[in-house]
C-alpha cells in the first residue's frame, strides 16, 4: 500500500507547489479533483484532453516528484432531478475517465447520485424509512428507472476504458451503505466498486472493519479514503445520528469529521489497515482533512505521522515459519 493525499485540501495554493510539499512529507500517491464538488483548480480534463503539451506538463510535474495518481476525483451528482446539474456531473464524469485512460490513472471517484421522487422534480430525495411504504415505492421507482439504468452505461464506459469507478458511500446518496454498494455492482458490473470511507461508515452505525471484509471479499475496494470521526452521544440523543446541523456547529453536533487518529485510536486505524491487506488491497491510503479544529498542514501532518506508522507497505513474502 501506498501513503497519499486528496489534493483538493490544498487548493488555492500552486500546484507544484503542492506537490513538492506532499513529497516533502514522504507520500507517494495523490489523488486529484477533476470537478463536481471537489472541483478542478489542479485539473481541468477538458483542457488536458485537448492539448497534448498540457496533458505531458501535467504528467512530468507528478511523474518528476516521484509521485503517482491514486485516482481522479469529480464527486457529483449525475442523477440530479435537474437535468442541467446532472448533465454537467455526467460530462466531467465521461471527461475524467477518458482522463484516467490517457494517464494510466486505475480509478475515477464519485458519489453514486440521488434521483428526485418524479420526473417532475426539481431536488434529489433520499429515502430513509421503509414506512409509510411511500417511501418503499419511491425508492424501488429511483433504482429501476434511475440509479440502476445510468450506471449500467456508465459502468460500461468505465470498463471499455480500462478504468474502475470508485463510488464513495456517502449518506443522502443512492449508495451509501456495503448493501446498496453490493446491490448496484451486482446489477452492472465490476468495474463499479467503492472508495471507501470509514467515516461515512461510523456515522451510519457500521463499523468500518467490517465493512472492509464485506465489500473486500467482493473484490469490491478500488480505494480507500483515510478521515476520522468524533461521536457525542449526547448529542446524538438530542439530534441523531442524521444530524443536519451544519458542520460550523461543532459543539452541538452529534458527531464531527477529524483528523486520523483524533476520533478512533491508532489501533483501530491498524485493524483496518490490517483488513484491507487481508482483503487483498494494494492501492493507496488516500488523505482526507476535514477537520473543523485543525488547520489544514496540522491535520494533514498528524494524519500522514499516525499513518506512516501503521500502513503495511511491503509483500509480505512467504511465511517462513510454517
Amino acid at each position: 500500500m501506498k501513503l497519499g493525499v486528496f489534493m483538493v485540501l490544498f487548493n488555492g495554493r500552486g500546484f507544484e507547489e503542492s506537490l513538492d510539499y506532499v513529497a516533502e512529507k514522504g507520500l507517494k500517491a495523490v489523488e486529484i479533483g477533476t470537478g463536481g464538488y471537489p472541483g478542478n483548480e489542479y485539473c481541468n480534463p477538458e483542457e488536458l484532453l485537448a492539448d497534448p503539451s498540457k496533458l505531458e506538463a501535467f504528467r512530468k510535474a507528478i511523474e518528476s516528484r516521484g509521485l503517482v495518481v491514486s485516482a481522479l476525483s469529480c464527486h457529483g451528482n449525475p442523477l440530479h432531478p435537474q437535468k442541467a446539474l446532472a448533465k454537467a456531473d455526467h460530462d466531467v464524469f465521461l471527461q475524467s475517465v477518458e482522463l484516467a485512460q490517457r494517464l494510466g490513472i486505475p480509478v475515477v471517484n464519485t458519489f453514486s447520485g440521488c434521483p428526485g421522487d418524479s420526473e417532475d422534480a426539481k431536488y434529489p430525495n433520499w429515502p430513509v424509512a421503509p414506512w409509510p411504504n411511500d417511501y418503499q415505492d419511491l425508492l424501488k421507482w429511483q433504482w429501476e428507472t434511475k440509479v440502476i439504468p445510468y450506471w449500467k452505461e456508465a459502468g460500461k464506459f468505465a470498463e471499455d476504458h480500462g478504468v474502475k469507478i470508485g463510488i464513495e458511500l456517502h449518506g443522502g446518496f443512492s449508495a451509501h451503505t456495503p448493501a446498496t454498494m453490493l446491490r448496484l455492482r451486482e446489477a452492472t458490473c465490476e468495474a463499479v466498486g467503492v472508495n471507501l470511507d470509514p467515516s461515512h461508515m461510523w456515522w451510519q452505525g457500521i463499523d468500518p472493519v467490517q465493512a472492509i471484509r464485506i465489500l473486500g471479499r467482493a473484490g469490491a475496494i478500488h480505494h480507500f479514503h483515510a478521515k476520522d470521526i468524533t461521536i457525542d452521544q449526547s448529542n446524538v440523543n438530542m439530534h441523531g445520528l442524521t444530524d443536519m446541523q451544519s458542520y460550523t456547529q461543532m459543539q452541538d453536533r452529534g458527531w464531527n469529521f477529524r483528523s486520523v487518529g483524533y476520533g478512533h485510536d491508532v489501533k483501530i486505524w491498524a485493524d483496518m489497515i490490517s483488513e484491507l491487506r487481508l482483503q487483498s488491497y494494494d492501492h493507496v491510503v488516500s488523505i482526507e482533512h476535514e477537520d473543523g479544529l485543525m488547520s489544514v498542514d496540522e491535520g494533514f501532518s498528524k494524519a500522514v505521522r499516525n499513518l506512516q506508522q501503521i500502513l503495511i507497505e511491503e509483500p509480505a513474502g512467504e511465511m517462513w515459519w510454517v
